[in-house]
């Protein structure tokens, strides 16, 4: 383990940005595989679809993750190293920490980096998707809000132990590591919205049949009450 680290400081002090790719891009792939393998483990029948075959891997999701955290590593190693020089903790070398300073820099990211950051996310998603305009929109209106949320439950603990205690180099990796989970969150998060956007087009196409009218109908309530029962649940 030691040697790895060795190899990863001396990777990055040669090469920060490709060590950042790398490693972030890396642990977003992991996140969403256990969100993959727990979908697949977990998953039952849908209603829609009562002779729905087991879900398979999806190679090209995971491919979207790798992307994503690929081009948000260095992003968040520049911001890192901006907060470093903004909010320093010490003001001489072997000094006293600031809790003032590590305050300000954990808001600092709740409040700047996280909004902009599952923005990011969300947009670049449904583009990857090749979603319209309209179902990103929807996405936003759905998913942006709990997301927001459940990140300022989670993470301001996580950002004051990286702030406070782990090396520059080192605060990107820490935080996707951490991230592991919460990119299960948003994969699982993502995912079940595509289901619904899915969903919703296949009772579009199926409701211009007369013949079919009258089930689409019913169904279609069903599934505004289960979204309406979500988003209580959610908040």
């Amino acid at each position: 383990m030691a040697s790895f680290f060795k190899f990863y400081q001396r990777s990055f002090d040669k090469r920060p940005v490709i060590t950042l790719i790398c490693a972030n891009a890396t642990l977003s792939a992991l996140g969403d595989g256990v969100a993959q393998g727990s979908q697949i483990t977990l998953a039952k029948r849908d209603p829609y679809n009562v002779e729905r075959p087991k879900p398979r891997y999806d190679y090209l999701r995971t491919l979207r993750f790798v992307v994503f955290g690929g081009v948000m590593g260095p992003i968040i190693g520049r911001w890192a190293s901006f907060l470093e020089y903004r909010f320093p903790l010490r003001a001489v070398t072997g000094g006293k920490a600031s809790m003032s300073a590590l305050v300000k820099r954990v808001a600092s990211d709740q409040l700047i980096m996280s909004p902009i950051g599952l923005v990011v996310f969300l947009g670049s998603m449904g583009l990857m998707e090749r979603r319209s305009t309209d179902e990103i929109n929807q996405k936003y209106k759905d998913l942006l809000m709990p997301a927001l949320i459940a990140n300022w439950t989670v993470w301001p603990f996580a950002q004051m132990i990286n702030y406070r205690y782990m090396p520059l180099a080192y605060r990107v990796p820490f935080q996707s590591t951490c991230g592991v989970f919460w990119t299960l969150y948003l994969s699982l998060l993502n995912s079940s919205d595509n289901k619904t956007v899915d969903r919703q087009e296949i009772l579009d196409k199926i409701e211009a049949q007369p013949i079919y009218a009258s089930r689409v109908k019913h169904d279609r309530e069903e599934l505004v009450l289960g979204q309406a029962r979500e988003r209580i649940r959610q908040h």
